[in-house]
């Protein structure tokens, strides 16, 4: 077996669903994308971006040795309808991706231990495992590399596995023969652009994350602007309204990783997440990716989810996220408060 096949069947031994290679370098068009995304302050307040452009655009400006990467997908596609809840306003809206253990533990556990059997394999030929909390640009290597391309959502889309797919790479010192990169096949459709509530697509294949309701329901830590209180609807973590209405997504098969399944109900009820205190919240999303953004941008969500339920009997939850000791919630809180009264 070739050393590419080798690797891919213990990839696949190990759950990843797709694994492809590619050079570790990037054409200059990924780079004038990355350019012109920053320039145009595009990502709002992930400084993090602008802090490792140079690193982000090059893969050997992050590790110069690299010669070769492996681009890995494991897919979380859900098995329910992830916009089903967005209707019952009494309820919360969180984002597939977020509704199970936290990928980033699951798949660096999974690169470490392909990259430790490479290591024995390969005569412990150097290599290094990103996930995507390192400055690594996945999804032009991801097209790259022929696992899927970006589509007009600017997420990675792949024939397979529709746009459900987590990624992760391993840089490493070995020539492996590269796959044949991916083809866009979006053609005329636009359904993710439409079904957008921010408007966050100034153009197909562009993101303004700043009208993102991810971004601003993640990433943003100030008060989420008020043109988008009411878009944002019951959405208190993420926001999956382009994901789910693209059509490759009719190829994708429901993960049956256990990892990604629901740890909790999959739309709980607004007044039970309103009762979490500091304590009851970590217990509650310890190991998920909705712990990161802390018990504050989890009120603020909160406060303005309940504000857009129409519901008088949540009205004394917002009483109490009006009074909370964070400006930000109290604002987001007396803002509920307001629209529960009109």
């Amino acid at each position: 077996m070739s050393a590419e096949a080798r690797i891919r069947e213990q990839a696949l031994a190990l759950g990843f669903n797709a694994v492809r290679f590619t050079t570790a370098t990037l054409p200059p068009e990924a780079r004038a994308r990355l350019d012109s995304f920053l320039d145009a302050g595009s990502h709002g307040t992930m400084e993090w971006m602008e802090a490792r452009r140079e690193q982000r655009a090059h893969p050997q400006s992050l590790w110069p040795e690299a010669v070769s990467v492996i681009v890995l997908g494991t897919n979380y596609a859900p098995g329910y309808d992830p916009l089903g809840s967005l209707a019952e306003r009494d309820r919360a809206t969180i984002s597939c991706y977020a509704q199970g253990k936290d990928y980033h533990d699951v798949v660096k556990k999974r690169l470490k231990a392909l990259g430790q059997w490479m290591a024995r394999e390969f005569r412990g030929a150097p290599l290094k495992v990103f996930v995507d909390t390192a400055p690594v640009m996945e999804k032009p290597l991801a097209q790259q590399a022929g696992l899927g391309w970006q589509g007009k959502h600017t997420n990675l889309l792949s024939r397979e596995w529709g746009n459900w797919l987590f990624l992760g790479e391993i840089y490493t010192t070995l020539p492996l023969q590269p796959d044949e990169p991916e083809r866009e096949q979006c053609g005329s459709c636009r359904a993710c652009l439409d079904a957008c509530p921010t408007n966050a697509f100034p153009a197909p294949f562009r993101l303004d994350a700043r009208r993102c309701l991810s971004y601003l329901s993640i990433e943003h830590r100030g008060p989420i602007p008020e043109e988008f209180r009411r878009p944002m609807g019951n959405r208190i973590y993420g926001c999956d309204d382009c994901l789910a209405a693209c059509p490759w997504n009719k190829f994708a098969q429901a993960a049956r990783e256990m990892a990604f399944q629901p740890r909790h109900e999959v739309a709980p009820p607004l007044a039970e997440l309103a009762e979490l205190d500091d304590a009851a919240f970590r217990a509650r999303y310890a190991g998920s990716p909705v712990k990161r953004i802390g018990i504050g941008r989890f009120r603020r969500n909160l406060a303005i989810a309940i504000g857009n339920s129409n519901d008088p009997s949540l009205r004394p939850h917002a009483e109490a996220l009006a009074a909370d000791a964070d400006p930000v919630v109290a604002e987001a809180g007396a803002w509920a408060l307001r629209e529960l009264a009109a």
